[in-house]
């Protein structure tokens, strides 16, 4: 195989093998002849959770499935599905998500298997829409696990620990449409000190910041909104990058231009490539109840994160019951940190921020570049021994394990 990195170049997969079966019964007969393997999807995870030493294998080449059920409001979508291309169908039958992350990029499954999530305060991670999910256990069985399953609430954001999903089951909510509005210059002070209201003020609401020059504010809101001052920060008069250099033609519309949902959500159009993808991504989750104090942990170590940070972004995720979750049983704020691509200068800053975090319980994101313990997750993840059980039910041999899952979920030493 040629050599194959995650879309940030920060990680190169040690995989002797791609696999890209182009058939259901043609990954069965692979997942059973497979001691080892594991599941790649967009590549836009930034640890090794999708690492194999032996096989990696693609859902890109399977038929494509999109069917609507109108009546019951949901979407089978084949599991390799980018989300840029499962809205605009849904869209165009009146249907809608109730939340995307910021990049449409993404697959599926790959964003459901790592908590993936939006932004709003009543707007669960992308996993929580999921209602069903077809996958290839280790034997090669096709199996449909559905929310009346026992188990099934650990089977979703399951870092592709289970088995192959090959396809998802989504809810779904009537098509709406969405007015982006940004401001500019936000105090930091304001920002904590507002943060309930301010977080509560749209749909779903992002602030972008360094963490020392003050923050820009995306409200995606239903209602059209005035003109005028928000919390002191000035409305933006043109359109805006959450980098300050960014390409502002891959930014999706501003300054109020009403459009549908899909276009609105995300913070970038699916026709360009966000960045060059020379980044690192770490993020943490702590209630949303401590997010003044969470803040002002981040903003004390201000000029330690400059030369390696790019930006920085702050949302909200509403509770969910998946176990492992990041916003499982509680509503969360989300800090997101792009770095730059230096592993060896971010691991002492992160080390440090990790620490700093650590007095609020922040649970790291799983498809996010950290350094927390083992040790530590099991205490974040009160249900990571169920998780763990739940995995010996459906992978006894360990057919889909790596050593990130074995380290993270199942405590082993490296």
């Amino acid at each position: 195989m040629a050599t194959l990195t995650n879309w940030a170049k920060n990680v190169v997969f040690t995989a002797a093998e791609l696999l890209e079966p182009t058939s259901m019964p043609q990954l069965q007969q692979l997942v059973a002849s497979h001691d080892r393997l594991r599941v790649l999807g967009t590549g836009h995870s930034f640890n090794r959770i999708a690492d194999s030493p032996i096989s990696l294998l693609s859902v890109r080449s399977l038929p494509r499935v999109l069917e609507l059920d109108s009546a019951a409001a949901t979407v089978r979508v084949s599991a390799g599905t980018r989300y840029g291309e499962l809205a605009p169908f849904l869209d165009q039958h009146g249907f809608a998500l109730s939340n995307l992350g910021s990049l449409p990029h993404i697959s599926v499954a790959g964003a459901c298997a790592t908590g993936t999530h939006g932004s709003g305060n009543a707007n669960q991670v992308l996993a929580a829409a999921v209602r069903a999910q077809q996958l290839v256990r280790a034997d090669g069985e096709l199996v449909e696990l559905t929310v009346a399953d026992a188990g099934f609430a650990g089977s979703v954001v399951a870092l592709g620990a289970l088995g192959v999903v090959t396809e998802l089951t989504l809810a779904l909510v009537p098509a709406f449409q969405l007015r982006q509005y940004v401001y500019d210059d936000l105090s930091l002070a304001t920002l904590a000190d507002g943060f309930e209201q301010i977080s509560a003020a749209a749909y779903s609401v992002s602030a972008f910041t360094r963490w020392r020059d003050g923050a820009q504010l995306w409200l995606k809101s239903e209602q059209g909104r005035a003109d005028e001052p928000f919390f002191g920060a000035r409305p933006a008069t043109g359109t805006r990058h959450p980098l300050p250099d960014g390409d502002l033609s891959s930014a999706t519309e501003q300054l109020g231009v009403p459009g549908p949902w899909q276009q609105r959500l995300p913070h970038f159009r699916l026709e360009f490539t966000p960045s060059s993808g020379a980044e690192i991504q770490s993020e943490y989750f702590v209630d949303r109840a401590l997010a003044a104090p969470a803040f002002a942990a981040v903003q004390s170590m201000a000029e330690q994160l400059q030369p390696v940070l790019q930006i920085s972004e702050i949302r909200t995720i509403a509770a969910d019951e998946l176990w492992l979750s990041p916003c499982y049983g509680r509503d969360r704020v989300a800090l997101h940190f792009t770095w730059i691509r230096d592993e060896a200068a971010l691991i002492p800053v992160l080390r440090e921020l990790e620490s700093r975090l650590a007095e609020f319980d922040a649970v790291p994101h799983w498809g996010k570049y950290f350094l927390t313990a083992p040790d530590r997750l099991a205490q974040l993840h009160p249900e990571l021994g169920r998780f763990a059980a739940l995995m010996a039910e459906h992978d006894p041999s360990g057919t889909f394990t790596n050593e990130f899952v074995r380290r993270t979920v199942l405590g082993e030493q490296s």
